[in-house]
Parts: structure tokens; C-alpha cells; sequence
């Protein structure tokens, strides 16, 4: 059991990871029809709101991904979720099974613990952060 409280960084970065890589692959399929997306369906540049959380989706999946401004892409990514639940689905019938919004209802959860969490030590930004707190000590 101590070793997986050692490794907890580790576990939080493939979690972190995972979970921002299959956000972007999911706006790389709507932008692009890749990897069996909308087929054919592509939503025109600008169209609201398809167009702008397929961006999202790509960008801030993405960030997350990387570890790169972490925390608040995994907020807009749980918010978009949050939207496209209660906006989308809900409306449908009340619980997710019945409407459709499981993959909506747990990226928004999935997000909200990387936002509370941080992206751990295993982060781009983590990487980037001691040299610019060597320049500030040293000027």
C-alpha cells in the first residue's frame, strides 16, 4: 500500500493523460472526421455550439493532456460537459443510462478532479516551473 502513496503522482499523470487524450481525440473526430468521427457531419467553422466544443474538446483535452495550463482547461472541459449534460441530455429524461449523457456526465467529473487535484509533478508545467523560479532567486 505504500507504494502505490509513493507512486501517486505517477497514477494521477496516467489519469491526467488518459483522460485528456481521449477529450482531444473526440474533437479531433469532430473537427476532422478522424479516428470513425461525425462521417461526413463536420460542423462548419464557428457553428455554435458544435464547432466551438469540438475546439474545446481538442484544445483544452489537449492541454490537459500535456500537463500545460492544467487546472483551467480541466475547468472549461467540465464545464462544457456540464453544458452539453444539462443542455443536451437532461432534457431527455433524468438520469444519464436513459439519455444518453454518460460520456457528457463522467468527462465533466473526470475534469473536475484534475481541476482540484492539479496536474501533478508529472506536468509540462511542472517541468517548466523550476527554471523560472531559478531566474527569480538568482535576479
Amino acid at each position: 500500500m505504500d507504494s502505490l502513496v509513493k507512486d501517486q503522482g505517477l497514477f494521477l499523470a496516467l489519469y491526467r493523460i488518459v483522460i485528456g487524450l481521449l477529450f482531444a481525440c473526440h474533437g479531433a473526430a469532430t473537427l476532422f472526421d478522424v479516428l470513425g468521427g461525425p462521417h461526413g457531419q463536420v460542423p462548419a467553422v464557428g457553428q455554435w455550439p458544435d464547432w466551438w466544443a469540438a475546439v474545446i474538446q481538442l484544445v483544452g483535452g489537449s492541454l490537459v493532456m500535456l500537463g500545460l495550463g492544467a487546472r483551467t482547461a480541466a475547468v472549461v472541459c467540465s464545464g462544457t460537459m456540464a453544458y452539453a449534460y444539462f443542455i443536451v441530455h437532461q432534457p431527455q429524461a433524468l438520469f444519464p443510462i436513459e439519455n444518453g449523457g454518460e460520456k457528457a456526465a463522467l468527462f465533466c467529473w473526470a475534469f473536475l478532479l484534475v481541476a482540484i487535484l492539479g496536474p501533478g509533478r508529472w506536468a509540462l508545467s511542472s517541468a517548466l516551473t523550476p527554471a523560472r523560479s531559478l531566474v527569480t532567486e538568482r535576479g
